[in-house]
């Protein structure tokens, strides 16, 4: 399944989204989609509402160098244990949505993740079995750098912070297996990226599990689970898109 939040003329709501890439259709439910779906009547072209983030977390939890390549092409070595950052609720913003280039950094680059996001049951000192439960399903994310600050402070709260920094979408795909999975940069047309979940150091489970000892996930949180070689600089006017096989692909234009 796959759960949408969009903008309409009646105002805005979750819905569920339906059909194929040609043709694809968005039903409304009744509010959140963490419980039982019931569809409240209208429903819509996708070409005709507007999507939003498919969901507004409390938290994102991102994982660094998590894909050995990645974490080589930086120079530095993989973690031992995940390593963990946040960006705040701000950076969220959906497909379609612009991401603005801060006046404080020269060097703004794209990250294409897998995102996790939590479910209902949230997740608290979670084993494996109850980190997977947790999960609610998985969407496309960016987590847009500001490289030169985050190489000049070394933490990375303002190099990963700014409004806008964290696209994600088009929408939520619910159970779907996520061990091997594409995932794909392509800016301005151009392939920059190219990875495979499958390379990933710590899988999703496991990151679910090992955050859950640190800090409870709500419902509707989510996990940025790293991103592939090949991250590059983006330029005002560029179109950026991050594509997972299964699940779609979330656009943004720079500006």
């Amino acid at each position: 399944m796959r759960i949408a939040r969009f903008a309409h003329g009646g105002g805005m709501s979750f819905g569920v989204v339906e059909g194929e890439p040609d043709g694809l259709t968005v039903a409304a439910i009744e509010g959140h989609p963490f419980g039982p779906i019931t569809f409240a009547g209208p429903r819509w072209a996708l070409a005709d509402v507007r999507l939003l983030s498919p969901i507004l977390p409390s938290k994102v939890v991102c994982v660094g160098r998590n894909y050995v390549e990645h974490a080589a092409e930086l120079g530095n070595e993989v973690p031992k244990e995940p390593l963990l950052f946040l960006k705040p609720s701000t950076s969220v913003i959906g497909h379609g949505d612009t991401i603005r280039l801060p006046v404080q950094s020269k060097r703004v680059e794209h990250e294409a993740e897998l995102a996790v996001v939590i479910g209902a049951t949230g997740a608290r000192n979670a084993d494996r079995a109850a980190a997977e439960k947790a999960i609610f399903g998985y969407t496309c994310a960016n987590d847009v750098t500001a490289r030169d600050l985050q190489r000049a402070d070394v933490q990375f709260t303002r190099g990963k912070g700014f409004d806008s920094f964290c696209p994600i979408g088009p929408w939520i795909t619910t159970d779907l297996d996520v061990s091997d999975r594409e995932v794909r940069c392509e800016v301005n047309d151009e392939v920059r990226q190219l990875g495979r979940t499958k390379d990933m150091v710590f899988d999703a489970a496991t990151l679910v599990s090992y955050v859950s000892h640190i800090m409870t996930l709500l419902p509707g949180d989510v996990v940025l689970t790293g991103t592939p070689a090949g991250v590059s600089q983006l330029n005002s006017g560029d179109t950026v898109s991050v594509s997972i096989d299964g699940i779609g692909t979330l656009t943004n234009k720079v500006v």
